[in-house]
């Protein structure tokens, strides 16, 4: 009986430390550079947001729906507020728009002038922001509301090999009636 209860307390703890463990990553004073590092080789598109910017929540559950249908999609969401945010505010709202498992991260350094420097001198902290970084290193910026569209049109430009049509989803099978 004894044995029954630590097992189920042990589980328990285990699936808080695994729910802690899905929230926003701490960027902080050198962030930046292993974001970029971690993601080299590879088109990355970095989309900072804000709890604190309404056309940011407008936003997020239209990245979640492109998330949805862009396997090729490698998205990875910066939480940028001016002062750092809850983690598990930040986490509840990505996961209410659909982007609960995407690679997340939050500004956790009280003077965020410091981390927009790092991405970007010449960045004043206007959000929403999108950098797209394509696999060779070169950056393209889309201040304001990403039209996604565009966000479209450059997975696809980066999916397309010389001499080959660009890649397109499968299409969807129709259901079998047994």
């Amino acid at each position: 009986m004894r044995l029954a209860i630590l097992l189920a307390l042990l589980l328990g703890l285990s699936s808080l430390c695994g729910a802690e463990a899905a929230g926003p990553l701490s960027f902080e004073r050198g962030s930046w550079a292993k974001l970029r590092a971690a993601h080299a080789g590879q088109p990355t598109v970095i989309h900072f947001w804000g709890l604190t910017c309404g056309p940011c929540l407008v936003e997020l559950p239209h990245w979640g729906k492109l998330q949805a249908e862009r396997s090729d999609l490698h998205l990875v969401l910066i939480a940028a507020d001016p002062l750092p945010q809850e983690p598990e505010r930040v986490a509840a709202t990505l996961a209410q728009a659909g982007l609960g498992g995407s690679e997340s991260f939050s500004f956790t350094d009280r003077f965020y002038e410091r981390l927009r420097y790092e991405i970007d001198p010449a960045w004043a902290g206007e959000l929403p922001r999108t950098v797209m970084i394509d696999s060779d290193g070169k950056t393209t910026v889309l201040p304001g509301v990403a039209d996604l569209a565009q966000v479209r049109a450059w997975l696809e430009s980066r999916s397309a090999s010389p001499g080959r049509a660009p890649r397109r989803p499968p299409p969807k099978r129709a259901a079998a009636s047994w």
